[in-house]
């Protein structure tokens, strides 16, 4: 399933936007497990492209009568199947392939090693060919992106043994009749797991992530991806966002095989916070961002998790 985006970056945005460049999150070199990371190969860099505009945003209507017409969809490619059980890393990836800026003092975070979890014996990769169901095989807690250097941990979201409760997740949205509608939506459709991270940075930007795992990649795309469209608000709306537009300042490029994307931002006039939202589908998991900062919430960090979280699922 191939990444799409189409959101602009709102006035908040940081300068290197302008000058049309496309740099990568910063994470350092990959794992070799027992010698097996490097070997495969890892992911190659993406390469840099040029930024191009996305088309204007049509007016806005109302976003629950577009739930229901606008259904977020998208094909699935299929790689060649992952060695068995075989971790394999993400490889480090030159300045000019994820988004950011040009500088080293651009605001990017600094996040420990990236592998991705070993796949149980005989258990192909999520996107293989002969994965049917675009299941996520490894353990879905290691695939959670671990906190960056300096960042302090929200132990709440450890939930228990890793599992974060459905209520907990439900917490995260502003309105009592969204969360009765969307935990049941998750009941109906067969919500598995639920692992999260959430950290806190020295300058009190707050992130919360969250891994969503049913039983097939068809739900996760039919039923799941609808609540996040194009153009569209999302279907429910988290706390301390008072509304959410399309973040088309996300570059393009930065786009991660197989993992599709929908990110908002919250646009000004915006209240004590400012709220970044991003929404991500890999085969069998849906993946919610959420990034928050008294004032405004900078582009770079948030485009820098996003990408970084998309290439754990991909």
């Amino acid at each position: 399933m191939t990444e799409q985006q189409q959101t602009t970056q709102p006035d908040t945005a940081d300068p290197a936007g302008a000058a049309g460049t496309i740099d990568l999150p910063r994470a350092a070199d990959p794992i070799d497990v027992a010698g097996t990371a490097n070997a495969a190969g890892g992911a190659p860099p993406l390469p840099a492209l040029p930024l191009t505009s996305p088309p204007p945003a049509p007016p806005r209507k109302d976003r629950r009568v577009l739930r229901a017409a606008l259904r977020w969809t998208a094909g699935v490619l299929v790689f060649a199947a992952v060695g068995a059980s075989a971790a394999y890393g993400i490889t480090r990836m030159e300045r000019t392939d994820l988004p950011g800026l040009a500088t080293e003092s651009d605001g990017r975070w600094d996040f420990p090693r990236l592998a991705k979890p070993p796949l149980p014996a005989g258990s192909p990769g999520p996107f293989a060919a002969d994965n049917k169901t675009g299941t996520h095989y490894a353990d879905l807690r290691a695939l959670v992106l671990p906190a960056p250097e300096g960042a302090k941990e929200d132990k709440a979201l450890g939930g228990s043994d890793g599992w974060l409760a459905t209520k907990d997740y439900l917490a995260e949205f502003a309105l009592k009749e969204d969360r009765e509608e969307l935990g049941q939506k998750l009941v109906d459709t067969g919500l598995r797991h639920i692992a999260a991270r959430g950290w806190t940075t020295p300058d009190g930007t707050r992130t919360r992530v969250y891994l969503l795992q049913f039983g097939t990649a068809n739900v996760v795309e039919t039923e799941l991806a609808s609540d996040a469209v194009p153009f569209v608000s999302p279907t429910y709306r988290v706390r301390g966002a008072a509304d959410a537009v399309d973040d088309e300042g996300f570059p393009e490029a930065a786009a991660v095989s197989e993992v599709s994307r929908i990110a908002y931002v919250e646009p000004k006039p915006y209240g004590a916070e400012q709220v970044r939202q991003a929404y991500l589908s890999a085969g069998d998991v849906y993946a919610v961002i959420l990034q928050s900062r008294k004032g405004a919430a900078a582009a770079v960090p948030f485009q820098q998790t996003v990408v970084l979280q998309a290439q754990l699922l991909g």
